[in-house]
């Protein structure tokens, strides 16, 4: 990169203490999606690129585009983006990281009097979390019609506002979700890029400052797992005749573990998790046998095959046990989310762009899965964090986001590739 462009890292600074000192609140950030502390976010970025001479324009449900102008407009544009809202009470990097790097970058190309051989667009995506409406990607997944138009009775988890009075209090128009209308065409998406903080401990633990991101991982999601026993007395029932759902729930919990690690070993990308598991409090007790357990279990890869395996193999193991331990496990239905592939030659592209380069999974969902889904060449950047995310302390450093930036810089300096 010696000689090229730099990202403007002054410029950097300067929006992530303007986004700090907008939407904290408390020791955290609040940046709600449609709500008071996104536009505040918005409105930052969307003075900064001004200031930069950079094109501004807003489609109908609220995502912002800043674009430098390419050398030939009639050509597909590439798009650098991620999102600007925040769970309650997160940090000052998630989402905001992607945006601020793709400013950065076309702050940088102006300021070296580059015109790009096509558009470039930063987009400030809305609504990317879903805590706030309860909706997977509300701002991209709307801007390609991919939304389902009940959506817009859903009600924001704080005020009970439905989206659709949201949007249209905010000055937004609901109709194209209505009508699943797309407000972009993905025939005229060259390719999206995404700069995001790494959500989990790796990028730290291994000392790197980025990773190329190989893809999002899919979920099958088991959300309604049920155990089903007998309630009895915890000192006069024999084992032989105990229909213990919580011996039963942590002996299917811990043969899915199992199953976890010979699927490591088998070099397969796979999470489990259960993130939730209950007795009944108005039925248990400290001298009760448990009669029953409701749980979740998550399961996660880059592979569709492995989720199926591993779907199938709980399935079993929940029949075989329940019949060991007299109860019946129940899974139920699962929900999915298919695993989003990043492009194999921007990927490739990426990690020649890295001193250091490193390629690893993401384990959670971003707006490139919506851009992979209606078939636009996508990649990502994870930029090393400490203390995760969705927390107030995400520690991303300015000198680990340059890194990252550098990379973004470099492959819009190179394409079409």
């Amino acid at each position: 990169m010696s000689g090229a462009p730099q990202p403007d890292l002054d410029l950097a600074a300067s929006l992530f203490d303007a986004l700090s000192r907008a939407t904290r609140r408390g020791r955290g950030i609040v940046r709600d999606s449609y709500g008071a502390g996104e536009q505040a976010a918005h409105d930052i970025l969307r003075s900064a690129a001004g200031a930069t001479a950079l094109e501004v324009s807003v489609d109908a449900i609220g995502n912002l585009f800043m674009t430098l102008p390419g050398e030939d407009r009639s050509a597909p544009r590439i798009i650098v983006g991620s999102h600007l809202d925040s769970v309650p009470q997160g940090g000052n990097f998630d989402g905001a990281a992607g945006v601020v790097a793709g400013l950065c970058a076309l702050s940088a190309l102006r300021r070296e009097g580059v015109t790009p051989k096509c558009d470039l667009s930063v987009m400030a995506i809305r609504a990317e979390e879903s805590a706030w409406f309860d909706i997977a990607y509300l701002g991209s997944g709307g801007a390609f019609g991919l939304l389902d138009p009940a959506c817009l009775s859903i009600a924001r988890s704080d005020n009970g506002q439905t989206l659709e009075a949201t949007l249209t209090s905010q000055g937004f128009d609901p109709q194209p979700i209505r009508e699943r209308q797309r407000l972009l065409d993905p025939s005229r998406i060259r390719a999206y890029v995404e700069l995001h903080i790494e959500q989990g401990p790796t990028l730290v633990g291994r000392g790197l400052p980025a990773a190329v991101v190989s893809g999002i991982r899919g979920c099958k999601r088991f959300r309604n797992a049920r155990c089903s026993g007998e309630y009895g007395h915890s000192g006069a029932v024999a084992r032989p005749y105990r229909r213990d759902a919580v011996a039963a729930t942590v002996a299917f919990l811990h043969h899915m573990e199992a199953v976890w690690l010979k699927q490591e070993e088998c070099g397969a990308d796979l999470v489990l998790t259960s993130g939730e598991l209950f007795t009944d409090p108005a039925m248990h007790g400290p001298s009760k046998i448990a009669g029953e357990t409701r749980f979740v279990l998550d399961l996660r890869s880059l592979s569709d095959t492995t989720m199926e395996s591993v779907a199938a193999e709980a399935r079993a193991a929940a029949a075989r046990l329940g019949a060991a331990y007299r109860v019946e496990i129940d899974l139920g239905a699962t929900s999915d989310s298919p695993p989003a592939v990043m492009d194999t030659r921007l990927r490739s592209r990426l990690m020649s762009l890295l001193d250091q380069p490193f390629e690893m999974a993401s384990g959670a969902g971003h707006d490139a899965a919506v851009f992979c889904k209606v078939g636009i060449p996508s990649a990502m950047i994870f930029v090393r964090n400490g203390h995760g995310s969705h927390n107030p302390d995400e520690a991303m450093s300015l000198e680990d986001f340059a890194v990252g930036t550098r990379a973004l810089l470099g492959l819009l300096l190179e394409f079409p590739l």
